[in-house]
């Protein structure tokens, strides 16, 4: 993977945030991003998108992350918000949050795939950025450590959906337990398998 450094340090950036979301594809659950200023001179070993770590190497990463970053920030969008501005916009929405919300603020953003979002920095879409860029990697990390414990208080807040095992996506185990338990208010009405029970319900 190159460092942040073999995009953007060379134009004169001095902090320099990597933005990653988590969650576009599940059907509850909030959209969560994270915006992480990594100290150049303090390299983290073994950042790589999320996707691709375990789970307790997540953790462990993203404990080391939030110790030794230069700055982090967790913005996110809600249920209500995907429904009414569409997933786009609200992960757009979640970095821009994030983003505003790192101390010191950057000099330049480096976000994750091909849309960027408004921001006070100037900013540039990397596509597998998440691969390819440690501060994004990071970000990847933060975000989804963040958003898979939200999952879990919500698997106790609403049991018989799966909620800690799935994390909100479209898995047959979730599909079932919708199809029985019905639509709680964590859902994405947008979406289309929960759109069709909530049309299915009115007919």
């Amino acid at each position: 993977m190159k460092g942040t450094a073999g995009f953007d340090f060379a134009a004169g950036a001095r902090r320099v945030a990597g933005v990653d979301e988590v969650g576009r594809g599940p059907l509850a659950g909030p959209v969560v991003a994270a915006a992480v200023i990594l100290d150049p001179a303090a390299p983290i070993d073994g950042l790589a998108d999320s996707k691709t770590l375990s789970e307790r190497r997540r953790e462990a990463l993203a404990e080391e992350i939030r110790a030794r970053a230069l700055g982090w920030a967790l913005g996110r969008a809600e249920v209500e918000e995907i429904d009414r501005i569409n997933i786009l916009q609200a992960s757009l929405l979640a970095m821009q949050r994030a983003v505003a919300a790192l101390a010191p603020p950057p000099d330049h953003a480096l976000v994750d795939g091909n849309h960027c979002p408004r921001l006070a920095c100037p900013a540039e879409a990397v596509v597998r950025g998440d691969s390819r860029v440690a501060a994004i990697s990071a970000a990847s990390i933060i975000a989804k450590v963040a958003r898979d414990r939200e999952m879990v208080e919500l698997d106790a807040r609403y049991p018989g959906y799966g909620f800690a095992r799935h994390k909100g996506y479209p898995s047959r185990l979730h599909l079932e337990a919708l199809r029985a338990l019905g639509v709680t208010p964590v859902h994405r009405r947008s979406y289309a398998p929960v759109r069709r029970l909530l049309e299915e319900g009115d007919g």
